[in-house]
């Protein structure tokens, strides 16, 4: 069984006892999360489609790391200008265990 879901503007496909990696959510480490956003469910009677979302189904996991990722650097340049720019960006996320998909 796995369920396709989205949190943050992005969509992920998980399946009971996977860890992912989401943007960054409110809570602490142990908190249990419910994800109502769910777009499509594949279980042993078929595969079930929202249009967009699916009714009463839900996402069940608990935060086990928040954190943030490697930096990233960005520089910008334009020739024989003189100009440069350099900065970095470090995105936060939150690392979920799916404990249960629910229909």
């Amino acid at each position: 069984m796995y369920a396709v879901f989205q949190t943050g503007g992005k969509q992920y496909r998980a399946s009971e006892g996977d860890l992912v990696r989401v943007e960054r959510l409110n809570g602490q480490v142990g908190d249990e999360v419910r994800i109502k956003e769910v777009l499509m469910v594949s279980h042993d009677k078929g595969l079930k489609v929202g249009t967009p979302l699916v009714s009463k189904a839900q996402v069940i996991g608990k935060i086990v790391e928040q954190g943030r990722n490697r930096k990233v650097t960005v520089f910008k340049h334009k020739r024989r200008k003189g100009y440069r720019r350099k900065i970095g960006h470090r995105q936060a996320y939150t690392c979920l265990r799916i404990d249960s998909i629910r229909l």
